[in-house]
Formats: structure tokens, C-alpha cells, sequence
């Protein structure tokens, strides 16, 4: 089936995002392209896309009608795209998406694929021997779940979803821990989500007011995932677009997305959607990142840059100890040479020091660390795009 672009119209749909890169998605970006999954991810340029989320059919397998206890038949999801006809018709679907998909996967990229009981062991398994390598699982629990009608097994109150990198070797993926972390009131964030079930009013309802997917995704769901893996301006792609929640949270929080769909009441829907969505402020988008992911900076570049000399003298931030800096970057302390660090360690009769934190200049009286010019530095660097 050949792939038809449509671009979604809304007047923000790309506006206030940042600038990307790859020219070879420049007519592909916040857009929907309709047609079959695979056939559309092989149309794509090959590691073009930074992070992937998919939520594929489960496969229910569900036999028959379910009904309350009252006999009223429950909506559950019995959409022709979710029938698959045995076990090895679904793995060799998902085996070929798969493939298609990491295809089109940066090498620094990630996947996110949710599922249920039904498939999501199923979706692992190929993703581990297509030489996907997995970060997490992360458990999605619902704080609103279905019940179970017939009384026979566990409530199922939460779906799994699988975060993975491109192969075992796979650098520079994107996790924003520092991010999460301060949004989880400074503690590590869990692998245990818990959001309610897509209701209220932001389910899509058509005119009949039923649902118009019978699987749409939360938006909070979404948009810890993307804070969580993804960066300002980096691409998304949906393979099973649905409704759109990803293409809506995508453009909220500046992210350009791409998205897959081969049905058209779910395109339009979706387009619709994300035409209504307002951008969030670049200035609201900037993430929260730790010391060790800001540029590196050498303790002599403050003597190239002038912001200390030659025989300036340093001290800790209680005046015990007292060193003279020298033209080569090292600190000079009773006939012994060594770099801040060393010399801090050493002093202290330690074996390991922070000298940025250790040692303090004289400004105007007052003890200020040297971490306070390498921050200068990083803001200069910053400011001319290093």
C-alpha cells in the first residue's frame, strides 16, 4: 500500500519549535502518513528518528461477547486490527515492524512499546533477539482499571511497557535523569507509573458519544515518556498513531512527531486533535541536567580567559590552608605542585577531592568557590554555541 503525507494544519502545528537538523525528514515532520505500518516505516530515511513509541495491537484473542454482571455487553476492543488469526501470524507481524522500525531508529535512539499480558511478553522476546537491548520495564498502573466481570482472575490493573536502545552498545541515548528526579521531589523516579485510564474530557468521543478509539493512551502517560527520553526538538515516531496522543503531547512539549496510522477516522480525529493543541513556551521546556552532562572545563582556562593570574592565592572556604596558583594550571603548596584536585585531597589527607568546591578566591572580602568562574566559563561557552 503506498503511504500518503498528511500534514497536520493547524497554525501551530510546528510553530516555536526548534530547528532540526535532518533535511531528509524536513516534509515528514508533525505530519500523518497513511498506510500500513511496515510499508510506511520502510519509506522512511534509515536512523532518522530519535525516539520511537508504539502501542501495537495486544491480540485480545477475546471469544465472544463480554457482558456485566447485569448482562450488559462491555465496549471492549474487538476492531478488526487487533485479530490476528494464531501466536505465529502475531510474532511474525511484530517481527517485521520491529525490524522496519529499528531501521529508521538513530543509533542513539530509544523504543518505548506498550502492551498488556496478552502480547507484551511476546513483543519482548522478538525485541531482545532482533538485537534490541532493554533499559527497563515500566509498569503503567492504573488508578482507575476495568473490573473483571466474570470474577474468575485477578482484577488487571496495569499494562507493561518496555524502553529500550537500539543494541547492547548503544551511547548517548537520551534519559533526562536530573529532570525526573526533581519532579519526583528530588527521589529517584520508579519504574511504577501511576495514571488513571484515559477518561472525561480528553477521551475523543465521535457524535454518537462513543469512543472513537477504543485504546486511547493517556496524555500524562505520554508526557512522562517523552520528558524522560526524549529533548526539545528531537522526532518521535508513532508506528500505530490512533488517536494521537502522542503527536498532541509531542507538540505540547516541542518535540516534532511523525505518525503512522492506516485508518481514516483515526487520522482525522487525530488531526483534528493535535490542530487544537497549544505549544508550551520554549522557556518552560528546559531540563533540569546535572553537573556531569555540562561541558568540561579545564581549571587553566580561567588563566587563559583572565578570570584569575599567575600567583593568585586560594584558600578553603575556612582558611586553613593556602595555595598560590601557577602559569600551568597547578597549585603550589609547601614545595609540592599538583592540580586542584590533588592539592585538595592532599592537604586534607584524603584521597580524593572536589577542588572546584574546595577552593575559594577573594572577592571584595568575601570567599567565593572557583566552581563560581568555571559557571562563567560553561555560560560563555553557552552564549557562542560550544
Amino acid at each position: 500500500m503506498s503511504a500518503v503525507r498528511l500534514a497536520s494544519s493547524g497554525r501551530a502545528a510546528v510553530a516555536r519549535k526548534p530547528a532540526i537538523s535532518s533535511p531528509d525528514l524536513s516534509g515528514l515532520l508533525d505530519t500523518i502518513v497513511q498506510g500500513d505500518c511496515v510499508a510506511a516505516l520502510e519509506s522512511l530515511p534509515e536512523k532518522s528518528v530519535d525516539v520511537i513509541f508504539a502501542d501495537p495491537p495486544y491480540n485480545l484473542q477475546l471469544d465472544g461477547d463480554l457482558h456485566r454482571p447485569d448482562q450488559s455487553k462491555v465496549d471492549a476492543v474487538d476492531d478488526h486490527w487487533d485479530q490476528f488469526e494464531s501466536f505465529q501470524a502475531y510474532d511474525a507481524f511484530t517481527r517485521a515492524w520491529l525490524l522496519a522500525a529499528r531501521r529508521v531508529l538513530k543509533p542513539s535512539g530509544t523504543i518505548w512499546v506498550i502492551g498488556s499480558y496478552h502480547n507484551i511478553f511476546r513483543v519482548g522476546a522478538s525485541l531482545q533477539d532482533l538485537g534490541f537491548w532493554i533499559l527497563n520495564d515500566v509498569i503503567w498502573r492504573k488508578t482507575n482499571p476495568m473490573p473483571n466481570f466474570r470474577g474468575r482472575r485477578f482484577q488487571n490493573a496495569h499494562e507493561t511497557m518496555i524502553w529500550a536502545s537500539r543494541d547492547q552498545n548503544a551511547k548517548g541515548y537520551t534519559f533526562n535523569y536530573e529532570a525526573l528526579k526533581a519532579a519526583n521531589d528530588d527521589l529517584q523516579m520508579r519504574s511504577d507509573w501511576l495514571f488513571p485510564i484515559c477518561n472525561g474530557g480528553e477521551r475523543l468521543k465521535d457524535d454518537n458519544g462513543d469512543k472513537v478509539h477504543p485504546t486511547q493512551k493517556p496524555e500524562a502517560l505520554l508526557a512522562r515518556v517523552l520528558m524522560s527520553s526524549t529533548k526539545p526538538g528531537d522526532v518521535v515516531l508513532d508506528p500505530f498513531f490512533g488517536s494521537g496522543t502522542t503527536g498532541a503531547v509531542a507538540k505540547r512539549l516541542g518535540r516534532h512527531f511523525i505518525g503512522i496510522e492506516r485508518e481514516r477516522a483515526y487520522i482525522d480525529a487525530a488531526t483534528a486533535r493535535i490542530d487544537a493543541v497549544e505549544p508550551a513556551d520554549l522557556s518552560t521546556l528546559k531540563l533540569v541536567t546535572s553537573k556531569r552532562a555540562e561541558p568540561r572545563v579545564a581549571f587553566v582556562t580561567l588563566l587563559d580567559g583572565g578570570l584569575l593570574q599567575p600567583g593568585t592565592s586560594l584558600t578553603d572556604s575556612k582558611r586553613r590552608w593556602t595555595v598560590t596558583v601557577q602559569a600551568d594550571g597547578s597549585l603550589h603548596h609547601a614545595g609540592e605542585q599538583a592540580s586542584i584536585h590533588r592539592m585538595g585531597a592532599k592537604v586534607q589527607g584524603l584521597d580524593a577531592c572536589n577542588g572546584w568546591t574546595f577552593w575559594h578566591y577573594e572577592q571584595e572580602g568575601a570567599l567565593q568557590p572557583i566552581d563560581v568562574l568555571r559557571q562563567q566559563v560553561r555560560k560563555s561557552m553557552a552564549a557562542a554555541g560550544a
